[in-house]
């Protein structure tokens, strides 16, 4: 992304109304102390009548002035570019910005302090001392910003700030564009599982489509020369009294929902190590493994908002380029935060008018009623993977992490029963859900081999076999 433009001769509306007061204002403290002295010299020199010292207190108060004028006057125009790289950037990963100050008057610059306005969560703000510009000449200068929270941050304006040679007086002109970084979740690289998908892109779900391709219309046509004529449909050729040919039909590609729980009440604490940011982590990640893999997803979340919204059923990846896909939900992950819903109802209501694909959840805090609408949604798809934030370790800042049997199967102590947590475990998976419990500081990749084999472990039982 690249912005121009810059402060030059013809003054903006602030400056011609304020005239002399801005440049007054942009006196330093060198500047008022010279002229807090040559006026304190003047007076001396009047009340005991010394004709030298009032000479040398004119000087000292004409100095500051007659440079806060010349500066104001100056007639320098310059030209600033900025760009990023990269646009977008995983939390915690640093990107670099790039400033370019060109001077595009006849006239040489003098010394120029730049700076550029960022948000405190990226960073201190960056600047930069650039001495002489020549006529047409340039100057490079770059910083780093970093950020550990998500979201869409302003960079800019760009300042100019204008000094005399003396240091009398300082100046500050303002471009007027920004830009803007966008800070995405991280996404951790997971491993190929098989939830009961064949090849790349045409896992469960798949059936048969038209194929739209070419100029075949959506009901059987006339015949063409160079049809073949293995296409030829006889039972419309005897209906019209002419040949018609059929469409052909094509495998479509696999479909998958990742449901990303955001309410309120279902997540406690904020930040980036807090149990919201991993889920939201987590549905990036697995987003993106999809996608890669060449299945057509969609994001959606408990208040029923779906990104696509557009076209294809509200899936991307097969109708349109990946990257362009894969923008559009970072974008989105980018900036989602709580929602103020309670239920899970809108999100059902959406899943409801569908009937094949995989679906993959992230679940926060379920209440038992939560629990059984969460189970309903399993019986309008295909198969099921939740991921459930396990509240009580996500509560503690410090929790050993156990190997993957005991935290996938916490034995119960002695007379005590199965806690809240794994209640609702239990209620998902015979609903058929394969359900998988997420205790604070276990990686994504060994949740997702876990429900993999649990998944190939539960498939016997739930009447499909392990394919």
């Amino acid at each position: 992304m690249t912005t121009a433009g810059g402060p030059d001769g013809t003054r903006d509306e602030e400056d011609r109304a304020g005239g002399v007061r801005t440049a007054l204002t942009g006196l330093t403290t060198r500047g008022r102390s010279f002229l807090a002295a040559g006026a304190a010299a003047a007076v001396c020199a009047y009340v005991l009548g010394q004709g030298d010292l009032l000479r040398v207190g004119l000087l000292l108060g004409v100095l500051p002035l007659v440079c806060a004028t010349v500066l104001y006057r100056t007639r320098h125009r310059v030209a600033g570019s900025r760009r990023l790289e990269p646009g977008r950037v995983p939390a915690g990963s640093e990107a670099r910005v790039h400033l370019r100050v060109e001077n595009i008057s006849r006239l040489p610059t003098g010394l120029l302090m730049l700076q550029d306005r960022v948000p405190y969560v990226l960073g201190p703000r960056p600047r930069f001392v650039l001495d002489r510009v020549e006529p047409a000449g340039r100057r490079e200068v770059s910083y780093r910003v970093r950020s550990d929270l998500r979201g869409r941050f302003p960079l800019g304006p760009l300042q100019l700030r204008l000094a005399d040679p003396f240091g009398m007086c300082e100046l500050t002109r303002s471009f007027s564009t920004q830009d803007t970084l966008t800070v995405i979740p991280r996404v951790e690289p997971l491993p190929p599982v098989r939830f009961g998908g064949g090849a790349t892109g045409y896992g469960e779900g798949r059936r048969r489509s038209p194929a739209l391709a070419g100029e075949d219309d959506v009901i059987p046509r006339g015949y063409r020369y160079g049809d073949d004529l293995r296409r030829v449909h006889w039972r419309s050729t005897a209906r019209h009294g002419e040949l018609m040919v059929r469409r052909e039909e094509q495998p479509q590609r696999a479909r998958c929902s990742v449901l990303l729980d955001t309410r309120g009440v279902a997540h406690e604490g904020a930040g980036p190590d807090s149990a919201f940011e991993w889920a939201v982590s987590g549905a990036a990640s697995v987003l993106m493994h999809l996608l890669e893999r060449g299945l057509s997803v969609r994001l959606l979340t408990d208040t029923g908002s779906v990104v696509p919204g557009e076209g294809a059923d509200g899936f991307a990846g097969a109708g349109q380029e990946s990257a362009d896909a894969a923008g559009m939900l970072m974008d989105t992950l980018a900036v989602i935060d709580h929602s103020d819903g309670t239920d899970l109802s809108a999100a059902h209501e959406v899943l409801r008018g569908g009937t094949e694909g995989l679906l993959v959840a992230f679940f926060g805090e379920l209440d038992e009623e939560q629990a059984a609408l969460a189970g309903r949604m399993r019986r309008h798809g295909g198969t099921a993977v939740a991921f459930v934030l396990d509240d009580a370790s996500w509560r503690h800042e410090s929790l050993s992490i156990l190997d993957d049997a005991s935290w996938q199967h916490e034995p119960a102590g002695p007379g005590a029963g199965p806690d809240r947590a794994e209640e609702r475990l239990t209620t998902l998976r015979e609903a058929g859900w394969t359900a998988v419990k997420v205790p604070r500081g276990v990686p994504l990749e060994e949740l997702w081999r876990s429900a993999d084999r649990q998944r190939a472990g539960l498939a016997p039982a739930g009447g499909e076999g392990a394919r």
